[in-house]
């Protein structure tokens, strides 16, 4: 299997854009038409996310230690749309038809034998991680709701509880789907672990989301939804060791912040937490009494609420990194940034350059969320730097 061939066909083959999902996922469905129930209706973000993890299958084929984690992740993730082994065979043989179809003239045995090695090799990968999951997780959980609060006009705040119990650590996402809705969309538990198994989501309706817009618009108290294993560890607290915190935050990023603050209450430390809640204008903080509720109980937890639009001076917006910036010098602690990716880019950014160090700033990657944070962090270089409510960063 020559890497340079398979990076160099693939990057012929990628020049062609969105005309290559959709012939590759044409093809599937024609030739197993079996397939199609496994995929939402509408197809936009499916077909980005073929091409991004084929784009970063072969750009690392050649790092075997990076690709497999990443390709056991997807694996054992795959279980969620009812992939089976059955399935791995006629993907490939779509994939080899697309690969063939626009590379045309400059298709050739020698690509055939690599691109059929390659596409073996990721999917008996993914195929054990598909079995070594099963003995830890099921592919779902299947979780009632039992309390739904409106809290703005595009947000809810769901109680729900699985039907048994789905382990998690603060800070991580977890799946969650709609049966009515074949689509999965990542959310932040806004609670610690706790004893009788509920979880905590904080959900913006995403415009055009199926999955943010059922649960917010069209779900209600006695409902079923379908929960996915978390994932994710840029968040968790333990990465910043016993220091004390600095957290930012806006909109629904406040979810996986208030589950860290619980942590933080339950391990009984001496930590030091200053909060920081950015919003373009109060009626937006739609969680303000929990946080109050939050700072009134625990002495060492600090809240300060920044409205970002002032009347006084237009054109003019205040996030909250600069506010926290401009109270004090936070370099001795580690920093939680959570919110939109302009806020989380902005912060980032503002951070580095008065000098904080990568290490003790943590966030999740950007970008939709497709599989969630994991994904993320797999398919994007590092930036210094779901807006729209599917997840909260």
């Amino acid at each position: 299997m020559d890497a340079a061939r398979l990076k160099q066909s693939w990057s012929v083959v990628a020049g062609h854009g969105d005309q290559v999902p959709l012939y590759f996922y044409s093809t599937l469905f024609l030739a197993h038409p079996e397939t199609r129930q496994m995929f939402p209706t509408n197809m936009a973000g499916q077909r980005d996310r073929l091409v991004t993890a084929l784009g970063h299958i072969v750009s690392n084929v050649d790092q075997v230690d990076r690709l497999v984690g990443f390709l056991q992740d997807l694996g054992a993730d795959h279980r969620k749309f009812a992939v089976r082994a059955e399935h791995y065979p006629a993907v490939g043989e779509a994939l080899v038809a697309t690969l063939q179809h626009f590379l045309a003239e400059q298709w050739t045995d020698e690509l055939a034998a690599d691109w059929t090695a390659a596409y073996g090799l990721v999917a008996q990968v993914m195929m054990e991680a598909a079995q070594a999951a099963e003995a830890v997780n099921p592919p779902w959980w299947v979780a009632e709701i039992v309390a739904h609060e409106r809290r703005a006009f595009d947000v809810a705040v769901l109680t729900v509880r699985p039907q048994y119990l789905l382990p998690f650590t603060p800070g991580q996402s977890i799946g969650v789907s709609h049966p009515s809705v074949r689509s999965w969309r990542y959310y932040s538990p806004a609670n610690a672990p706790r004893a009788d198994g509920t979880l905590e989501l904080h959900v913006r309706a995403a415009p055009g989301g199926a999955v943010s817009s059922r649960l917010v618009y069209g779900s209600a108290v006695g409902d079923r939804i379908h929960l996915a294993a978390p994932v994710g560890d840029r968040l968790g607290l333990r990465s910043a060791g016993s220091s004390d915190l600095l957290l930012l935050v806006s909109g629904t990023g406040w979810a996986p912040v208030k589950a860290l603050v619980e942590q933080v209450a339950a391990e009984g430390s001496r930590r030091r937490v200053d909060l920081y809640v950015g919003a373009r204008s109060r009626s937006e903080f739609y969680d303000s009494d929990a946080m109050d509720k939050l700072a009134s109980s625990y002495p060492w937890l600090t809240v300060t609420y920044v409205v970002g639009a002032d009347v006084h001076r237009p054109g003019e917006f205040v996030q909250a990194v600069d506010r926290a910036l401009a109270d004090g010098d936070w370099r001795s602690r580690h920093v939680f940034v959570c919110g939109s990716d302009e806020m989380v880019s902005h912060a980032v950014r503002t951070l580095v350059q008065a000098g904080y160090h990568a290490g003790q700033v943590h966030h999740e990657g950007l970008g939709a969320q497709w599989y969630g944070p994991a994904w993320r962090t797999a398919v994007q270089q590092p930036a210094a730097g779901d807006t729209s409510g599917g997840g909260h960063r």
